[in-house]
């Protein structure tokens, strides 16, 4: 089988981790027998300073065209006072890639449980799937402003409310069967009918799965007090992106984890959920395992090549047991050294092929 990507390196630490994403999918593609071909193209502030625009009309038919879009990181300072800015390359791309769902998951390593700023016996066994809607909410809605006021407006629609909840709720059945609904139901109108489409949804078509609602504020509270309790958590826009920033903390570093944003059909967005740190850019001091997470959750959500995601993650599980980290983490290695690692780790599991990336 042969796969179309498209790379969107993008800003700060993108090109360093997009780079070992990339390395880890080529290694995993040699040792399964499946052929990926690459496309790179600029975007965000890269594309900024080539084109003029975050997003060019030929980046967005490229990645269109293509089977998955890996994505780096976006933005930075360089460009605050650009005419358009980088982030709003990533919120045309989501709609037009028509990707609704952001799939965030956060899982607690037992190597990494002494990593996190919280108790080493609350994080232990943490694992969470956050599922956020992503291409409605205040994020995509009207935005006013003026010297002495502005205002941003939120809009969820029944539809965009029921397919979100529909991928949440088949995750959950694929998981331990649990979905926690996210909202601000006792204040918003949004929530109001958030709440009532999901329980809707949930007594008609999957009564299997236990559904429960928690206002956000609470949620953010459980999180820390309480995260194993979380199986699959479902909510909106802007609380989704707050809550797994908030959940990147449990294995102790927001450059461990990847997402994938899927629509009904492909191509999907994958990428880590951290920004592009410019302060450490061209360091090589980057975390890449949200690269490589998202280069899996690529593999197995994005192609369904399910051996070569599960090489990849057999590979970073040996090295979390060896404490192979970066700085962040409280180890030695910098970013371009542990993909090299990462790939002599996928060699080991097969001694019969050759790493594609060497040392230097």
């Amino acid at each position: 089988m042969s796969w179309n990507i498209v790379l969107l390196p993008g800003d700060g630490i993108g090109p360093e981790v997009t780079r070992v994403a990339r390395a880890a999918l080529e290694q995993a593609a040699l040792q399964t027998g499946i052929k990926l071909n690459f496309n790179s193209q600029h975007f965000g502030g890269a594309s900024i300073d080539a084109h003029g625009e975050p997003l060019t009309a030929d980046t967005l038919k490229a990645c269109q065209a293509a089977d998955a879009v890996f994505l780096g990181a976006v933005g930075g300072p360089k460009w605050d006072d650009a005419p358009e800015r980088p982030e709003a390359g990533l919120l045309a791309l989501r709609k037009g890639l028509g990707v609704f769902a952001n799939l965030r998951p956060t899982s607690v390593h037992p190597a990494l449980s002494d990593r996190s700023p919280l108790r080493q016996e609350l994080v232990e066994g943490a694992d969470m799937l956050i599922v956020r809607e992503l291409t409605g909410g205040i994020y995509f809605g009207e935005r006013e402003v003026s010297e002495n006021s502005a205002s941003d407006k939120c809009t969820y629609s029944r539809h965009e409310i029921e397919r979100v909840a529909r991928v949440a709720f088949e995750q959950a059945r694929l998981r331990r069967g649990k979905l926690t609904s996210v909202d601000k139901a006792n204040v918003l109108s949004t929530s109001k009918l958030w709440r009532s489409v999901v329980s809707e949804l949930g007594a008609q078509d999957y009564p299997d799965v236990a559904l429960d609602h928690m206002y956000v504020d609470a949620a953010a509270m459980h999180l820390l007090r309480a995260p194993r309790d979380f199986d699959v958590v479902l909510t909106e826009n802007m609380f989704g992106d707050i809550l797994s920033d908030e959940a990147s903390m449990l294995p102790g570093s927001i450059g461990l984890l990847g997402s994938a944003s899927l629509g009904r059909e492909r191509p999907g967005l994958f990428e880590p959920i951290h920004g592009s740190a410019p302060d450490i850019a061209g360091e090589d001091k980057a975390n890449p395992f949200g690269a490589i997470e998202s280069a899996a959750q690529l593999l197995e959500a994005g192609l369904g090549e399910n051996e070569a995601a599960a090489l990849i993650r057999r590979a970073v599980d040996r090295m979390h047991a060896n404490r192979e980290w970066t700085g962040d983490l409280g180890g030695d290695l910098t970013c371009s050294r542990l993909g090299i690692r990462l790939i002599e780790q996928m060699e080991a599991l097969d001694n019969t092929r050759q790493p594609v990336l060497a040392a230097g």
